[in-house]
């Protein structure tokens, strides 16, 4: 945190770390669990003219959007399933694998699914936990719902599994609120939404049911607020091109039509 806190400072006052490298916005990029042999990160920081701050998650949305979409592609590239070649890449990541086996376990990946369903998978790991999930979507006519979340959670030494749980759900809601309508809109200089009425939430009629699973682990605790609100985006857009065949690069969703 004190690192993030240092950045933070750093960027506003238009400076970099003595490395030269923002950390934060290649936090879990730059250090892929995945056996890459040769890995080059990029990223273009922009100014958008107006203040900003973080957001949750912080940096760890760049893994659990960008970096699992794209490893889903390559996944497709290949001819692959998109859990077994990530599977195959996790040899080194002992717990990123039992992440992933057991969301895959749970959530009956392989299986036959309803007519015009789909599914997708991601895996990362964010502030010490690491977080697998899977997402089954629908979509009709350019909308997509959400059907259901599949997630399991490695946080180390569990203490209170309850709050473990619904910090995976509330991240979870969240991360699926941003990518499926968090818009900020500017106009005359201003942000065009104001409350609720303009920025919405998911409500209970559009919300998926959640399944939380929590991985017997050993390991210091690590952090739970954040983990599922980065990978959100990440399951939900690979659900969205395993159902429509489209790989999106935007947000928020906006099928094309």
């Amino acid at each position: 945190m004190q690192r993030i806190v240092q950045q933070s400072l750093m960027k506003r006052l238009g400076a970099l770390p003595p490395d030269g490298v923002d950390f934060i916005s290649v936090d879990g990029s730059a250090s892929l669990p995945y056996a890459i042999p040769n890995i080059r990160v990029e990223y273009i920081e922009t100014d958008p003219g107006i203040p900003y701050g973080f957001w949750r998650s912080v940096g760890a949305s760049v893994q659990g959007y960008v970096v699992e979409a794209f490893i889903d592609e390559m996944a497709t590239t290949a001819g692959k399933d998109p859990y077994q070649f990530r599977r195959e890449l996790l040899g080194k990541a002992p717990r990123h694998r039992a992440a992933l086996d057991l969301v895959a376990e749970k959530s009956g990946w392989g299986q036959a699914l309803p007519q015009g369903h789909a599914r997708g998978i991601a895996v990362m790991e964010a502030f010490g936990s690491i977080v697998a999930q899977v997402a089954e979507v629908s979509v009709t006519n350019g909308a997509v719902r959400v059907h259901k979340i599949w997630c399991a959670v490695d946080t180390g030494w569990v203490i209170d599994p309850d709050t473990i749980k619904a910090q995976m759900e509330g991240g979870t809601v969240y991360g699926l609120t941003a990518a499926l309508k968090g818009e900020i809109t500017i106009q005359n200089g201003r942000v065009v939404q104001r409350h609720f009425e303009d920025y919405q939430m998911m409500r209970h009629n559009e919300m998926p049911q959640i399944e939380v699973y929590i991985v017997p682990s050993v390991e210091a605790p690590g952090g739970i607020g954040e983990p599922s609100t980065a990978l959100a985006a990440g399951a939900l857009l690979n659900a969205v091109a395993a159902a429509t065949g489209k790989r999106l690069y935007q947000l928020p969703i906006r099928m094309p039509a």
